[in-house]
């Protein structure tokens, strides 16, 4: 499987989530997920690297300097969403990638705590 742990972005929401930076929503992830333009506007102002951080996946199958490169994204660039983290959870026990699901839950963990 090309699609691994990324283990910065772990950290960066553990961090996150110790500041308070959180949203326990309990709509959709679809309604608060960033669409293609939020994340083009962020990466206008932001380095490549500050996005990985807002996604649990990395795909080293995709090219190191594209969006496409990182999956399972958990917040809006601002916060960390409780849905987001539920469906990251949801998507990486669905397609088999136990590190991400195991890391979404132990997140969504803190933040419910």
């Amino acid at each position: 499987m090309s699609i691994s742990l990324n283990p910065q972005a772990v950290v960066f929401a553990r961090h996150l989530i110790q500041e308070g930076k959180i949203k326990n929503d309990e709509g959709h992830w679809g309604q608060h997920n960033p669409n293609s333009a939020a994340e083009n506007a962020f990466l206008e102002k932001h380095e490549l690297e500050e996005y990985a951080n807002w996604h649990l996946g990395l795909d080293t199958s995709k090219g190191e300097n594209t969006k496409g490169r990182y999956k399972f994204p958990y917040g809006d660039f601002k916060t960390v969403h409780r849905d987001g983290l539920i469906a990251a959870k949801e998507r990486a026990a669905q397609q088999g990638y136990h590190d991400i699901e195991k890391a979404a839950d132990e997140l969504l963990k803190r933040l419910e705590a």
